[in-house]
Formats: structure tokens, C-alpha cells, sequence
């Protein structure tokens, strides 16, 4: 396990004075690598439009102190590449996006723009640059050809997806794909791409998603409106694929070889229903309620989709870290202290802190036995 597995010591060794690039570190899970990178000692530069929303963990978080910030539309290429090769980057890491399914309904033609060609636009500045060694790029679990079959997603199922959002990341991995093997991998950068199934953490004020909808509702004493209740979903604590990210960075550093692309979730056993989800935050927030759709509003959406993780289980050495009800716990919990005063990078520290030691103890019961 000396190569495998993420663990605060090997990391930060490895992290130290790093040079890496993270585009959409003013998102959700932007914000949150910004941190847990800079905790690690590297030195990272974000390019990012300004924060979408208004409260957002950027701003919050004070994210803009521990990197350098900038802001860039990655439509615009010669800007975006301008920018790229002054951060000279070692490591990247790829989350930005148009990142929603329904908004990519409102605007088709942007989504596709962002996700495809934004996608196309980072890897082609690569291929100026003597430093750069990984790429992690990241996409979604939805870039599956989803049939709504309880069958977990495996990383050579067929790609495909019916809204423009699910449609914009399957096009975008055959653009990773095809850079990777066409340029980068001669060039010596191990590219590969991160498929991560629903992530719920604290600091997420995004429209239309269920955490987010749910406390704003909770706060404003409202009940939360449910769309599509039944509808499964591999929910997952937001370290969880940070962590294979981070883990997935070091590897392709060490071995290269190991370039392609990896599903991180959780355990099948915790891919639940919507209304499952809600009822868990309702216990852990001890108020609030909500009413459920039939599932028949809005455009369409995949009823079922979980993914197969024993790849990055078995190459990477990932292992989900926390429970489905820890992780619901934990983000209810953030979203408490925070409204009561709490500092937000504190609460953050304290989660990566926290989920450190539990990766550390994890590896060291895998050890003895």
C-alpha cells in the first residue's frame, strides 16, 4: 500500500511546492480542492469565471487568499491558453463546467460551448507546455448511455446521455480521449479522466440541487419541493472524490501507465433514492418538510444511475471513506455552524482534517489484517 491510498503524510510530501492549475476553483467543489491543496503545500492557480451564486464558498471561504486567482471564460482560447502557460503548470485539475442538467436545457448552445470545447481548449494549450506532466479532467457519472437499468456503470460501458449536459461530458471524454492518445501521452502528460457520482457537501448555494434547495427551504421555514423522488443517485460526501482526484494526480505522477478513466462513488449499498436522501437530512437538520412530485415535472432526467468503482478501487487504492448517513450528517452539520457564525474555512479545515485521519486509520486497519 506504500503507493497506494491517500494519506496526509505521503500527500503532503508529494504536494509540496507543486505547481498546479485548477480551473472552476470558484465552484463548489473548486473552492473545496483550493483549500485541501493549499493545505497540502502546493502552489495552485485557479482560473474561474466570478462565483455563480450569491452566498458561495469562494467568497466565503476566503478561497482567493491561498491561490492565485483568474478570472477567464474557457470559450475564449487564446485568453484561457494565455493564462494556462503564465501558471506553468506541473498538475491540473479540470472541474470547469456548466455543471447542471436542467440548466443545460435553458442554454444548449453555452453548455456545449463550456464543456466541450472549454474541454478542447485546455488540452490543445498543453501541448505548449515543457512542464506539464498530469491532467486530471474531470466529467460526471452521467456520461454513461443511461437505459435507467440498476446495473452500476463501468468505465467501458458506451457513453452517450439525452440532455445536453449528459450529452456535452460524453463528447468531452472522446475529446480527452483523443488528445491524450493523439499528443499529450508522446509529449509525456498522463491524462485521464474523473466520472464522480453526486456530491453533497457543506458551502454548496447552487440552484437545483437537492442539499442546497433543501436548506435554503429549512432556513426560510418552507418545504422543500421534490421533482423526482425515486430517482437513485450515487450521493456522495464531497472529499470522497476530491480524495480520488488528489489520489489519482499522485498515481499518474508515479505511473503513468495508469492514464484512463476512473468512476469514484460510493458503495452501491449507499446509491439511494432522492426521498431517501431527503428523510436522512431531515433527521439530521430535526426539522423541516417537503412534498413529493410524481416525477413527471420538468424535462427528462435518468431515473437510476450508480456507478462500478472496483477500478479505482483495484488501480488506485480508493475505498469510500465515509457512510451515506456521515456524510448527510457531516454537510447538515456545516450548513448549521455556518449559519450560526461559524467561519466557513474553519468548518472546512476541520472536515479535511477529520476525513484525513479517518483515510489514515482506514489504511492502517487495511494493513493489519
Amino acid at each position: 500500500m506504500e503507493d497506494l491510498g491517500l494519506t496526509r503524510a505521503t500527500s503532503a510530501s508529494f504536494w509540496r511546492d507543486k505547481r498546479v492549475l485548477l480551473t472552476g476553483h470558484t465552484g463548489f467543489k473548486g473552492s473545496w480542492l483550493t483549500l485541501w491543496l493549499h493545505r497540502l503545500g502546493a502552489q495552485v492557480t485557479g482560473i474561474s469565471l466570478p462565483p455563480a451564486t450569491a452566498p458561495n464558498l469562494y467568497s466565503e471561504a476566503k478561497v482567493d487568499t491561498v491561490c492565485q486567482s483568474r478570472f477567464c471564460d474557457i470559450r475564449d482560447a487564446s485568453a484561457f491558453a494565455a493564462l494556462i502557460q503564465a501558471a506553468r503548470p506541473e498538475i491540473v485539475f479540470h472541474l470547469a463546467a456548466q455543471p447542471l442538467v436542467r440548466a443545460s436545457y435553458k442554454e444548449p448552445r453555452a453548455t456545449f460551448e463550456t464543456n466541450v470545447m472549454g474541454t478542447a481548449h485546455l488540452l490543445d494549450a498543453l501541448r505548449d507546455l515543457d512542464d506539464a506532466r498530469v491532467a486530471v479532467m474531470v466529467t460526471t457519472d452521467k456520461v454513461y448511455r443511461n437505459n435507467a437499468s440498476p446495473q452500476p456503470h463501468r468505465e467501458d460501458d458506451p457513453l452517450g446521455g439525452q440532455d445536453p449536459y449528459s450529452a456535452s461530458k460524453a463528447a468531452s471524454e472522446i475529446v480527452i480521449a483523443s488528445y491524450r492518445d493523439s499528443f499529450l501521452a508522446g509529449q509525456g502528460v498522463a491524462v485521464a479522466s474523473a466520472r464522480a457520482g453526486n456530491v453533497i457537501g457543506g458551502g454548496d448555494w447552487s440552484e437545483d440541487r437537492l442539499i442546497p434547495d433543501a436548506v435554503r427551504a429549512w432556513q426560510a421555514g418552507q418545504a422543500l419541493e421534490v421533482r423526482r423522488p425515486q430517482a437513485v443517485r450515487p450521493w456522495q460526501h464531497v472529499l470522497e472524490p476530491l480524495a480520488g482526484y488528489l489520489n489519482l494526480a499522485h498515481s499518474l505522477w508515479q505511473r503513468p501507465v495508469l492514464a484512463d478513466s476512473y468512476n469514484f462513488g460510493p458503495d452501491i449499498s449507499d446509491a439511494v433514492t432522492v426521498r431517501e436522501l431527503v428523510e436522512l437530512a431531515r433527521l439530521a437538520y430535526r426539522a423541516g418538510a417537503a412534498r413529493y412530485g410524481d416525477g413527471t415535472e420538468g424535462p427528462h432526467e435518468s431515473a437510476w444511475l450508480t456507478l462500478d468503482i472496483s477500478k479505482a478501487k483495484a488501480m488506485l487504492g480508493v475505498t469510500p471513506t465515509l457512510t451515506l448517513t456521515q456524510a448527510v450528517n457531516w454537510t447538515i452539520a456545516w450548513y448549521r455552524a455556518q449559519e450560526q457564525g461559524a467561519d466557513a474555512r474553519e468548518l472546512c479545515h476541520a472536515d479535511i482534517s477529520d476525513f484525513e485521519e479517518r483515510t489514515l486509520n482506514q489504511f492502517a486497519a487495511a494493513d493489519m489484517t
